[in-house]
């Protein structure tokens, strides 16, 4: 399996881990998720990220789904989530999920960094403790993680590790640091890919300004797929209303707290998973966003047969 580098391109969407109603794994909708998202376009996949409830999962379970995940995933290039409180944990578990073949890790930073030189040398000591062979995604989520990372900080990182090749861009608003990263690398830094995630609600903006694709996971990845390839290619009036037609759903979303059991409710209903069920304390949609919920599915789809 090829590992990710500084031009990598395309949609890895990020994937939910899908749990039996009694919490357990489900390797079935494990290996039926991964050939779903294959088949709607995804260039590659992200598993063990936020949304994949990964502080949920014992690390022998991280193994196993990404054991699961690369069986199905033949030559596609698979990323890992390893963010943890210590550097021991993400040592430990990058070096067991690169073994079995894995194309990169992701890592955030730990909330209780403040300082540009905190976070400066929290990079370094990842960067010392995975190795310099590692393809590291760097997971800006400020929303998340409550650390702000500036352009600059982030250049001073990217100029010091070459092994960090990629940054997953999720802090909003953040469009601007597309902008000031690229302007950075035409006045001569090293190129670095960034994948945009946040559900995907500015792909067409963050796509204009440079960005190389997506790295998230809405549960329609056809939408990113079509909109990153139409935007590469200059339809970005083409790009912007099939979005517009998945925009309400996206939004509904984005609901702080709601967002992955609507995710997971939508992939169970087009099959890509046998039940929405998450890991407690995660809770099920009730009646009444099921009902809305499905609405916006109704009006995304007739939306859809005006575009064709």
């Amino acid at each position: 399996m090829s590992l990710i580098n500084s031009s990598t391109k395309g949609v890895f969407v990020i994937t939910c881990t899908p749990f039996m109603e009694d919490g357990a794994l489900d390797p079935a909708s494990i290996e039926r998720m991964t050939d779903f998202y294959y088949e709607k376009g995804a260039d590659g996949l992200t598993i063990l990220g936020m949304m994949g409830e990964a502080p949920k999962l014992t690390q022998a379970e991280s193994i196993d789904v990404t054991k699961l995940t690369l069986k199905r995933s033949a030559d596609k290039p698979v990323v890992v989530g390893v963010s943890a409180p210590g550097l021991a944990a993400i040592g430990e578990l990058t070096k067991a999920v690169m073994d079995l073949g894995a194309a990169g890790v992701m890592v955030a930073p730990p909330s209780a960094l403040r300082t540009d030189e905190q976070i400066i040398t929290y990079y370094r000591n990842v960067v010392d403790t995975v190795g310099t062979d590692v393809p590291i995604v760097l997971q800006d989520f400020p929303l998340s993680t409550g650390v702000q990372i500036s352009s600059k900080t982030l250049g001073t990182i990217f100029e010091a590790h070459s092994s960090i090749v990629m940054l997953k861009h999720e802090d909003w608003p953040g469009l601007q640091k597309i902008s000031d990263l690229r302007d950075a690398e035409a006045k001569g830094r090293r190129r670095t890919s960034i994948l945009c995630g946040n559900a995907g609600v500015f792909l067409t903006e963050e796509m204009q300004r440079g960005a190389d694709g997506a790295m998230t996971g809405f549960a329609y990845p056809e939408m990113m797929v079509d909109v990153v390839r139409l935007s590469s290619e200059g339809q970005y009036d083409a790009a912007q209303d099939l979005f517009d037609a998945y925009l309400p759903l996206m939004r509904y979303e984005q609901q702080p707290g709601l967002g992955l059991a609507v995710r997971k409710y939508v992939l169970a209903k087009r099959g890509a998973i046998a039940s929405a069920a998450q890991r407690r304390p995660g809770a099920p949609l009730n009646a009444r966003a099921v009902q809305e919920v499905e609405k916006l599915i109704e009006r995304q789809t007739r939306k859809l047969e005006l575009l064709k």
